[in-house]
């Protein structure tokens, strides 16, 4: 069992920077892919970016050369930092994971995949 706890969420202005972390209580180091999501009122909860279990990383189209995802293993800690945030930013962020052995790909799996879940972190971005 694992549970994720996130946190670094905030308010910032349009153009500024956040880091958000996702400390795991378990070892997720082998054979677990790990996931931003975030989710806007009334919107659905869309993949942000991933690191697989062999460290294929990919990202939403939308945040491509703004965002970048990283593990540190040693701390069971996953990161995501936020640069040159837009209001259309402004969500709540989840960290999630999911137990695999066989993902390769770099394309980010829907929410439906992922078994575990953080509480979630609240950006927001002002204009």
């Amino acid at each position: 069992q694992v549970q994720l706890v996130e946190s670094g969420g905030g308010s910032v202005e349009a153009g500024g920077s956040l880091r958000l972390s996702c400390a795991a209580s378990g070892s997720t180091r082998n054979g677990y892919s790990m996931a931003w999501f975030r989710q806007a009122p009334g919107k659905e909860r869309a993949g942000v970016a991933k690191i697989g279990p062999f460290g294929v990383i990919a990202y939403a189209d939308a945040v491509k050369g703004r965002f970048t995802i990283s593990k540190d293993n040693d701390k069971n800690t996953l990161y995501l930092q936020m640069n040159s945030l837009k209001v259309e930013d402004s969500a709540m962020y989840y960290c999630a994971a999911r137990r695999t052995y066989t993902e390769y790909d770099d394309t980010i799996l829907p929410p439906s995949e992922y078994n575990y879940w953080g509480q979630g972190t609240q950006v927001t971005v002002s204009s």
